[in-house]
């Protein structure tokens, strides 16, 4: 059996997908089922049992010797939800109690940590363990991953293998349900056939120009291979960075879109958000050097090749991965 927490999400559920190419198909899919629109990124696929992300421990405690591989992909994503509660129970916490399992039940563990980790850049993008401590996220999403990873650094019993897995700006089927947290790619899909035009914020920094501020824009494809690289892998543990590893503009993302789409490009520039503007990141690059002096030599999708996939043979279909 292999454990997928989030697994009716945007990224657990591709990563199914996936495992099910390779004939991994005693899956336990773990998440909060009683959200509707992601019911639809599970249909097809070959999923064992489903159990409510509160039912959980106790499930692992009678199933233990059977689960041979635990991703813990799920968590509350919101950047823009401030209660910090809700991110200490769900993202701190409750990723506590699967590290503790694994080392007890000696589980392989992945898990999902966050690029928003890195706040505004101060000590760039490299995934230096020892540069974690110092980080400083810019809302409180941010912040719990931060503090799972800087727990899971101190620990003294750890799995006997894991990695936690730094996700840049990911995008790719079966993120429908996301609404405002989506990828913009999918925003500027939905806007550009609804309007025939696309709104990127304009620049408020004297060093980029408008729509050039750049992110590390990664094809969920690519992700969930590197995952499935690291539980073949099973040594090598430690925190990475999972990007594509070339910053991108925005720019290039809306004229991509729009060139999918057979559509003239129209792009509008807006003011940023005053409540956002001091807090906006104007550049992001995963350093992916370490990711691949583990062995990792499979190349990721360009930005080009992603999005032609991902508009043509996905959202211009309103298909699913």
């Amino acid at each position: 059996m292999i454990v997928v927490t989030g697994a009716a999400g945007f990224i657990g559920s591709c990563l199914i997908k996936r495992l099910n190419q390779d004939n991994f198909n005693y899956i336990i899919a773990v998440d909060h089922f009683s959200e509707g629109p992601k019911k639809k990124n599970l249909e097809g696929k070959k999923i064992q049992e489903f159990v409510e992300r509160d039912a959980f421990f106790p499930w692992l405690e009678k199933n233990q010797q059977f689960v041979e591989f635990i991703f813990h992909i799920g968590a509350r994503t919101d950047t823009t939800e401030f209660d910090k509660s809700i991110f200490d129970k769900l993202n701190v916490e409750y990723s506590q109690k699967i590290w503790k399992a694994c080392c007890d039940y000696q589980i392989p563990l992945v898990y999902a940590s966050s690029a928003a980790t890195y706040g505004l850049g101060e000590y760039g993008y490299k995934d230096d363990e020892a540069l974690i401590p110092k980080l400083k996220p810019l809302n409180p999403y941010g912040d719990s991953k931060n503090e799972f990873d800087i727990w899971a650094l101190k620990q003294e019993v750890k799995p006997f293998f894991w990695a936690g897995l730094k996700f840049f700006n990911v995008y790719g089927p079966n993120e429908y349900h996301k609404g405002r947290m989506a990828s913009v790619i999918f925003h500027a899909f939905n806007s550009i056939k609804n309007t025939e035009k696309m709104k990127l914020f304009r620049s408020h920094n004297p060093k980029f120009k408008d729509g050039e501020q750049m992110r590390d824009f990664i094809y969920v494809k690519d992700l969930v291979e590197v995952i499935i690289f690291l539980m073949y892998h099973r040594k090598n543990s430690g925190i990475y960075n999972l990007g594509s590893g070339i910053a991108r503009t925005f720019n290039d993302l809306a004229l991509n879109t729009f060139k999918a789409l057979d559509k003239k490009a129209n792009i509008e520039y807006i003011d940023t958000p005053a409540d956002i503007r001091d807090k906006y990141q104007y550049f992001t690059e995963a350093t992916m050097e370490k990711l691949s002096s583990i062995g990792y030599t499979k190349p990721f999708h360009t930005l080009e090749e992603g999005i032609e996939d991902y508009v043509t043979n996905y959202l211009n279909k309103q298909l699913y991965y």
